[in-house]
């Protein structure tokens, strides 16, 4: 795979983790950094994920690749202003929702260059400083409407994606951000209205940390995400963020009747059609 020179724009932890993979791959044979903090630009350096930073401008000029790594309400802004100044260069984004970016640029002059996808990991973690090695490996990638994209640029980065270990998928956008919605967004939902449940309802920090068990810290891990992050996706992915919101509650409320009822069977039963996941997720 011939060695890029590879832009990466928001260097925090979904950029730097891929900066670290692309470094240890030998897929770049530079890697530039853009970000609008100063100190995750600084910190970027000193932990040698990028080669050096530049201005935007200046990053896309001297780049064959442009990788997005920005919360997904600033990428559909961005992104067209990006295709306006590519000429050969590959752009690809890393967002966890598709559809209003896709729509954003379909009829840009310079769509073909952009190839939609989406890196199936993360932590509940932000910045340079929360780059993990390895983080893409044996994991999935949604490559969305990649028949909109030219062939060329589809090729390297799947080509890309497969040096760095992930599997491909392929998806249209809007079946993306549905399938996004269940398995991923109300993950977040539910974890962040359980911390605020917990900590509405314990007012003692002491007894949460002591009498909290690995099941509860595990549930509520992902409450420590970055909002500035997971507010524009859901909001982007209101619809079908809406609709699996809708079936959760409905769930919620099937538990507690059965409780307040004391209806065991009923509650025995809920529980063991929850144990099918079983089948899936070993």
């Amino acid at each position: 795979m011939e060695r890029k020179r590879i832009s990466i724009v928001g260097i925090g932890l979904i950029g730097g983790s891929l900066a670290i993979q692309l470094h240890e791959k030998k897929i770049s044979s530079k890697l530039m950094g853009v970000d609008a903090s100063k100190e995750h630009e600084a910190k970027a350096l000193e932990l040698e994920l990028v080669d050096e930073v530049l201005p935007l401008d200046e990053a896309i000029e001297q780049s064959d690749v442009v990788v997005l790594a920005i919360p997904v309400d600033l990428m559909t802004d961005l992104l067209p202003k990006v295709l306006d100044k590519v000429t050969h260069q590959i752009v690809l984004d890393l967002g966890s929702t598709k559809s209003q970016l896709i729509e954003a640029v379909k009829a840009h002059p310079k769509r073909g260059r952009y190839v939609a996808t989406h890196p199936m990991w993360g932590t509940e973690y932000s910045g340079p400083a929360a780059a993990v090695r390895g983080a893409f490996e044996n994991k999935a990638v949604i490559i969305c409407n990649e028949e909109e994209s030219d062939a060329d640029a589809v090729a390297w980065v799947k080509q890309m994606y497969k040096k760095i270990g992930m599997h491909l998928l392929g998806m249209e956008a809007r079946a993306h951000d549905l399938h996004a919605a269940y398995v991923s967004h109300i993950s977040h939902i539910t974890s962040f209205a359980l911390a605020n449940t917990v900590l509405e309802k314990e007012k003692e920090d002491q007894a949460i940390f002591e009498l909290a068990s690995a099941g509860f810290a595990s549930t509520v891990r992902l409450a420590k995400s970055n909002p500035a992050m997971w507010v524009p996706i859901f909001l982007q992915n209101k619809e079908h963020v809406l609709d699996v919101l809708d079936e959760h509650i409905a769930q919620l409320k099937k538990f507690r009747t059965s409780i307040a009822e004391e209806k065991s069977s009923e509650l025995k039963g809920l529980i063991e059609h929850a144990n099918e996941i079983r089948r899936i997720l070993k």
